[in-house]
């Protein structure tokens, strides 16, 4: 699919051009989720910039490869790079958003970061470069954040009651995503850190 998109991008779309619309939907989406205070219909426009920030991510790397252009260490460093920016700026947003609390966001990044450094630190370590977990990589990851920006739209800023405490639906859900991407990292340095332990 990613082939045929490069076929039809006329030569001025550059490999750069597209990071910079990966990062541009970043700011979209954080957008959307702020101005969500407004009105729960901003949401849509945080969904596009999720499928502009995929478009762009997912596509810079695929053209310099179809066009034969590839700068490996340049590429891999500046689209790694934005990718850590991207993320801020879009678990920032969503943080703004009266939907999730902006500790529970950032909680649920640094598990997402910490599973992007165990994959270069694997990839440096025995040269595999494993970008997807449990079947879900970072396409998966956004189509789910297009689904739950459709829940928060359909079902509001829910809130639990529980023992006194008050607690956001999509909190506790953005929260479990957190929980799974840590666990998921001690999982697998463990697992990495003993078949190494075993090379000796």
């Amino acid at each position: 699919m990613l082939d045929v998109l490069c076929q039809w991008l006329p030569d001025w779309v550059t490999p750069d051009l597209l990071t910079a619309i990966g990062v541009l939907g970043a700011v979209v989406a954080a957008a959307g989720y702020a101005a969500s205070n407004l009105n729960s219909g901003f949401l849509f426009l945080a969904s596009f910039g999720l499928i502009l920030n995929w478009f762009g991510d997912s596509l810079d790397g695929s053209l310099a490869r179809y066009r034969q252009t590839e700068r490996h260490r340049y590429g891999f460093f500046l689209d790694h790079s934005m990718d850590a920016f991207s993320n801020l700026v879009i678990t920032v947003g969503l943080g703004l958003s009266p939907y999730v609390g902006m500790n529970v966001a950032l909680f649920t990044l640094v598990g997402y970061l910490m599973l992007g450094v165990f994959v270069i630190l694997s990839n440096h370590v025995s040269g595999a470069f494993r970008l997807s977990f449990l079947g879900f990589g970072p396409t998966e990851l956004r189509l789910l954040l297009v689904f739950f920006n459709l829940m928060m739209f359909v079902l509001g800023p829910m809130r639990l009651h529980v023992l006194g405490w008050v607690f956001s639906l999509h909190s506790v859900s953005v929260g479990a995503l957190g929980v799974v991407h840590v666990s998921l990292f001690l999982v697998n340095v463990y697992l990495t850190a003993s078949e190494l332990a075993r090379q000796g």
